[in-house]
């Protein structure tokens, strides 16, 4: 480039494309957590207008009237459709991404029980899960999600030039000047297509993994199109969503039996209540059991192998007191183990990429490097 105004032009594009792909990667980043905002603003308003004897489409219609943009885009879409004529169950389907499916399905259950405040309680317990894993594993899911999204394809690319372009031609400089044997570095040229592959195939499950954080629960239902119940299968085989999903199962099971609903139908809403198909199916199991005459302590078998659930719910039948509160030791016991598994995994997985990458440059540094040294050794026998 001779011509100065294309040179200016140039170095003043580096800095945008740059700041584009940051702000892109902030807006990325924190998606996940302005959704859950916007959920507990809209827990928040529930709260403060049923207190105050308003129902929920009221709350909605009035708090859009103000033209507030904090609740988004969304949200003034949800009060579009209740002023329309619609109850807010139907209107929140009809606005799918704007509440997170577990909390939706929540409130769906309270206005259907007559008892959405004990519901928002639950809500925001929801809420305060989705949110901590952003902000209390964020190091190690902000370092995963930058690693993936700008360093990964970086990486791959150096590699590949390196592995394609430098190595072959270092290798033939060596047979050429029968500089002796160079084990490591032949093994490299042999060995760079898979290499390559595999650091590839490494980036690649790194995007789906940043494709599904960011994506949540709209990507989870286009997927779920595709392949019905895989989200929510693979959502029940991860052990600290497992845990989440049978706490949220019993919480609302728990609030249910107290308030005189009958076991079935209190199965059957305890499992809407999670948004999850592998627990609703489960929960077709146990309502079969209990028509067949089992009693529920036993039924439970289908949500928790381990059997410790079952022993809690049979206590928490013979106590005098409630069920919710008899129950509160095991899922505040649940909760504390999805949050130490997620921190677990979280960290493990941020430590073996960095261990995994400096394997990589390792191997690369070791047998670039005693080439020279194999070099410099015949230039000076020379």
């Amino acid at each position: 480039m001779d011509n100065p105004l294309l040179i200016v032009l140039f170095w003043l594009a580096v800095p945008v494309v740059f700041a584009g792909l940051g702000y892109a990667c902030y807006q990325g980043l924190s998606l996940p957590v302005r959704r859950r905002e916007r959920a507990h603003l809209l827990i928040d308003l529930l709260d403060s207008g049923l207190r105050r004897g308003e129902s929920p489409e009221a709350i909605v219609i009035g708090a859009a009237s103000s033209s507030d943009t904090a609740l988004g885009l969304r949200f003034h879409l949800l009060a579009a459709h209740l002023e329309a004529g619609r109850s807010f169950p139907e209107a929140l389907d009809r606005v799918p991404g704007f509440l997170p499916p577990g909390v939706a399905a929540l409130l769906r259950i309270g206005i259907e029980t007559g008892d959405v405040r004990r519901v928002l309680t639950i809500c925001r317990e929801r809420l305060g899960d989705l949110v901590p894993a952003v902000w209390t594993a964020h190091d190690a899911r902000d370092y995963l999600l930058l690693l993936t999204v700008i360093l990964g394809p970086v990486w791959v690319a150096c590699y590949l030039m390196l592995m394609v372009f430098v190595v072959p031609k270092y290798v033939q400089i060596a047979e050429d000047m029968g500089g002796g044997q160079l084990p490591l570095l032949l093994t490299l040229a042999e060995l760079r297509v898979p290499l390559i592959a595999s650091q590839a195939a490494l980036v690649f499950g790194l995007l789906v993994f940043a494709l599904a954080y960011v994506g949540g629960p709209r990507l989870a239902r286009q997927v779920s199109r595709i392949a019905p119940g895989l989200p929510d299968w693979l959502a029940w085989c991860i052990p600290w969503r497992r845990q989440r999903l049978q706490r949220d199962f019993s919480a609302v099971l728990s609030l249910l039996l107290d308030s005189g609903v009958p076991e079935g139908q209190a199965v059957r809403l305890a499992a809407l209540s999670t948004a999850n198909r592998e627990i609703e199916r489960r929960a077709d199991r146990m309502r079969r059991d209990l028509e067949s005459g089992k009693r529920l302590p036993e039924a439970v078998r289908h949500l928790d192998d381990a059997g410790e659930f079952l022993w809690r719910l049979e206590n928490a039948a013979q106590g005098p007191g409630r069920f919710e509160t008899s129950l509160v030791g095991w899922h505040e016991a649940l909760t504390a183990r999805a949050f130490r598994g997620e921190q677990v995994a979280a960290q493990v997985a941020t430590a073996g990429l960095v261990l995994l990458n400096g394997f990589y440059v390792g191997l690369l540094a070791v047998g670039v490097h005693g080439f020279l040294i194999q070099l410099i050794h015949t230039g000076v026998l020379w």
